[in-house]
């Protein structure tokens, strides 16, 4: 595991940052719908809890599809 969190190190702290901002956000729109602190706070942390999790693993695709096309890239270019 910290194999993969070592490799992982700046797109884990991206999901951090965003999920703790996403916190916050939610919790203060879900507060002004609700009325409710309970109710917000409850809904604050499920749906960004989901949300980091495919937010890392977004990242990850657009990491692959940024080095595939560097690759490509890289072969398309003539030797000199």
């Amino acid at each position: 595991m910290t194999r993969f969190a070592r490799a992982n190190l700046p797109v884990l702290k991206k999901t951090a940052s965003y999920y703790v901002m996403h916190i916050v956000v939610a919790a203060a729109v879900a507060y002004a719908v609700t009325g409710n602190l309970l109710m917000a706070f409850t809904l604050s942390l499920l749906e960004p809890t989901v949300q980091a999790v495919a937010f890392f693993f977004h990242e990850k695709v657009w990491e692959r599809r940024s080095a595939r096309q560097r690759m490509a890239e890289v072969s398309a270019t003539p030797a000199s």
